[in-house]
């Protein structure tokens, strides 16, 4: 059924009985393909740009196997599966050749895309201990074309570390600051650079840090303009949106 809603289309644009743009609309409002246990968005590209990723976690590898082979039945070049565990990762593999990242918990599927955004997404980190974050960040911005450079461990306790490192933040198109504690290192860097900067408060820290709730006020709160901030520990979203940052060009 979907395949042959595509074709009517295809096939109306082709008489001239339908626009281009139309077409489009029609296309995008395409239906997903229901695997029973989940229903698969095909167009999800085609309406924002970026194809569906896969959420690890609470699936079995069974399920999410399903969902990898619907995907690149579909022609999906590169297929991104966050919050995978090692034994997931594992089982998966088995089905499907995979590149897993075990530090962020996160794989991909497929070849990287060559870098086309249009500029550098810098992701800095408090401590080492945020590194994780940092890595579910990194591995989501390469794996929607971007270039990316760290700059770990570069927190408030020796903030020279980070001023040793001045003229990356400021060359940089966008920014993760990625932080547990009491979150200072988005304002600092905040501070320095002329780019968008995205918060990621962490759970790391100690009894009252609240699982990172100290640290997203700190952020949400930060005295420095042109900081905006995604949920605690949230490296997925803040790759995501850097990439959406480096991407975007002005409309017509």
């Amino acid at each position: 059924m979907h395949d042959q809603k595509t074709k009517l289309i295809l096939e109306a644009v082709r008489q001239g009985r339908m626009s281009v743009d139309d077409a489009l609309l029609q296309l995008k409002l395409e239906p997903f393909q229901d695997l029973g246990y989940a229903k698969v968005d095909h167009h999800r590209r085609v309406r924002q740009g970026v194809p569906e990723v896969i959420y690890g976690a609470g699936k079995t590898p069974e399920q999410i196997i399903g969902i990898v082979s619907a995907m690149k039945q579909a022609g999906q070049d590169t297929i991104l599966i966050t919050r995978l565990s090692p034994e997931a990762a594992a089982a998966v593999e088995q089905a499907h050749p995979l590149d897993y990242h075990s530090a962020g918990r996160i794989a991909t599927i497929g070849s990287l895309p060559e870098p086309d955004g249009l500029g550098t997404v810098v992701i800095a980190t408090g401590g080492t201990s945020d590194v994780p974050v940092a890595e579910e960040a990194a591995v989501t911005a390469q794996a929607l074309g971007n270039r990316v450079r760290k700059l770990y461990d570069v927190g408030v306790a020796g903030v020279h570390r980070l001023l040793a490192h001045v003229e990356l933040v400021m060359e940089a198109s966008v920014i993760i600051a990625i932080a547990g504690m009491e979150g200072a290192l988005a304002s600092v860097v905040g501070g320095l650079a002329d780019c968008p900067v995205i918060a990621v408060p962490t759970s790391v820290g100690y009894g009252a840090s609240f699982q990172g709730l100290s640290a997203l006020l700190s952020m949400l709160n930060s005295c420095a303009s042109g900081i905006s901030v995604v949920n605690i520990d949230n490296g997925f979203g803040a790759g995501y949106l850097a990439s959406m940052i480096n991407h975007m060009e002005a409309k017509p």
